[in-house]
């Protein structure tokens, strides 16, 4: 599945930020102010489905789908019963998340940690964009329910290192292929994960297909997205990524058992304008949009 680097991630100490105010840059070592700026620009269109985001909203009923499914792999320990089936009480579908500390870096207009808190995942949800955090909230206090699950703070995430902060899981959802050094920001995520815990991305291999798809097509033939929302410099392949934790001891196989770290393709189908996870080992299934998972080993500080 997985070809080897055609590009090491830079390596650079991550510079520690504090949470600011209500109206304050948000600086951080892998916070790239050009990229804040453009997202912010954009950001009264988060909950417009048709509009600038109409892609991610379609997108993340997959990012959750896999993030549920993976969680209740690992709880199961490899057996393949169904998350959705009745739980032993027989009182509905077993939920994974229940309970679970749960941040989303990068969380934008809050599509997926909405998403989360709906699903009882205690959801610290954090931003450099104060933009996005304000439309996050606005939509947010639409629905009371959400209050006691979810929280929204304008920060980067080197400040909740800096706090000591750790959490069950850690979800940071296409977001690394818009940060200046990708290897400190994996390290800033990493640190923010509990011994035994998780981390799930999403990002965009750095292929002549999803160059195509994602750039060419998207944003300058069809106008779906803004031109200049991607760098294709900045994609980065799963190889990479496997690579990266490789080096930190996460992963201890040449090629990582599905108990360690997996990648799996998404797969957009422009007739049903859908998107679905691509069957485990597809071929060429994590050539362009893939969500990565990697569970943190229990010595691991």
């Amino acid at each position: 599945m997985f070809v080897r680097f055609t590009r090491p991630l830079t390596v650079a100490a991550p510079r520690i930020a504090r949470c600011l105010s209500t109206g304050s840059a948000v600086s951080g070592g892998s916070v790239n102010p050009a990229e804040i700026a453009f997202f912010s620009k954009l950001s009264s269109q988060w909950w417009d489905e048709t509009g600038e985001f109409g892609f991610l909203h379609r997108m993340n009923p997959v990012r959750v789908q896999f993030i549920r499914d993976k969680l209740h792999e690992i709880a199961l320990d490899g057996k393949t019963e169904d998350f959705r089936a009745p739980s032993k009480g027989g009182d509905g579908p077993v939920n994974v998340l229940r309970g679970l500390n749960v941040l989303d870096i990068g969380c934008g207009g809050g599509l997926l940690s909405e998403s989360l808190a709906r699903l009882d995942a205690k959801t610290l949800a954090v931003d450099a964009s104060h933009s996005n955090i304000a439309i996050a909230s606005l939509h947010a206090s639409t629905d009371p329910g959400l209050a006691h699950n979810l929280e929204y703070r304008h920060c980067a995430a080197e400040s909740l290192v800096e706090e000591g902060k750790q959490f069950d899981v850690v979800c940071s959802m296409e977001v690394i292929e818009h940060v200046d050094h990708p290897a400190a920001f994996l390290d800033t995520c990493s640190r923010l994960v509990k011994p035994n815990g998780h981390l799930f991305l999403s990002t965009i291999a750095r292929t002549p297909l999803a160059y195509f798809l994602t750039i060419f097509m998207a944003e300058k033939v069809l106008g779906k997205v803004s031109q200049g929302t991607h760098t294709y410099s900045k994609y980065i392949n799963p190889s990479e990524l496997v690579e990266h934790f490789q080096t930190r001891g996460w992963i201890t196989s040449d090629v990582p058992t599905r108990t360690q770290a997996e990648v799996r393709g998404m797969v957009y189908n422009p007739l049903s304008a859908k998107w679905s996870l691509a069957p485990r080992d597809a071929w060429a299934a994590d050539h362009c949009n893939y969500v990565f998972w990697v569970r943190k080993p229990a010595e691991k500080p």
